[in-house]
């Protein structure tokens, strides 16, 4: 297959087994899908087997957003018992962030690759920054605001988490903090709402990859890869629960710093890549 031999196909499966560890745990512990660990893993997966470069990210992102739905939904279950989960939050931006997924959807149809790395670096790196070198008293309000603009809100997230293949909690983490949420409250929500952005996202992938298919590797479904969901997933979503505990153990600035830390190393990724 591509010209790589059953060993290099078994060191990738094994290194994407092991991004799938990362990948649930982080799930777990950040109320995120874990994509940004995912999306460049499978970049050099997917270069080694030969994918060209004009669908290879948009495959890494819609690939993503498949692995992370069994993800998002264990992470929730074991925040929602904790009782957590700010449900009028998550009624509120469902409907609005599954219009940006859609959006996002049809921007990777046409978009060139760059597109979404520039997307992802620049929104992880602004959260990144404001995570890091942030202050605890920054606020916009100590309430949500007004329905109108929470449903940009969810629409904002939606397109954001579509457009990097991730579950949009990155963006909804900053967002319910700046508004007098804890950290905890909001990973918890962004678990939830994770479950229809990964969701929509993975249709919304597939039926875009479909007039580019034969462009695609074997055992890919428009712009997810079946093979990659089918070794990385099972994995993911085992780990997460774990990182679900330990998020409720740690404390809100160590909470902070290792999203941080974590967005701004994914941020540089992506720039080298554009760069190179």
């Amino acid at each position: 297959m591509f010209g790589v031999s059953v060993g290099e196909l078994a060191l990738l499966a094994l290194a994407i087994m092991a991004a799938g560890v990362l990948t649930g745990l982080l799930a777990g512990l950040f109320g995120i899908g874990g994509g940004a660990i995912i999306v460049p893993v499978l970049y050099e997966v997917f270069r080694v087997l030969g994918v060209p470069e004009d669908v290879r990210m948009q495959l890494c992102v819609g690939t993503s957003l498949a692995i992370i739905v069994p993800t998002n939904l264990r992470s929730y279950v074991t925040h929602r018992a904790r009782d957590l989960v700010l449900r009028e939050v998550v009624a509120l931006w469902a409907v609005p962030a599954v219009a940006g997924v859609a959006a996002g959807s049809l921007i990777a149809a046409f978009a060139p690759a760059s597109v979404f790395k520039l997307a992802f670096a620049v929104i992880a790196g602004f959260i990144s920054a404001k995570l890091l070198f942030g202050r605890q008293h920054w606020r916009i309000s100590d309430e949500l605001p007004a329905r109108s603009l929470m449903r940009l809100y969810g629409l904002i997230v939606g397109l954001s988490g579509s457009l990097m293949g991730v579950s949009g909690g990155s963006v909804s983490n900053i967002i319910l903090t700046l508004h007098g949420k804890t950290i905890h409250q909001a990973v918890a929500t962004s678990a939830a709402l994770g479950i229809w952005i990964s969701i929509a996202g993975a249709i919304g992938y597939v039926l875009a990859g479909l007039p580019h298919q034969p462009e695609l590797p074997f055992g890919s479904l428009g712009f997810v890869s079946m093979l990659g969901v089918l070794v990385m997933a099972p994995v993911s979503s085992l780990a997460a629960p774990y990182g679900a505990r330990l998020a409720h153990v740690l404390s809100r600035r160590h909470l902070e710093i290792g999203f941080g830390i974590f967005l701004l190393l994914a941020s540089a990724r992506f720039l080298a890549s554009l760069i190179a």
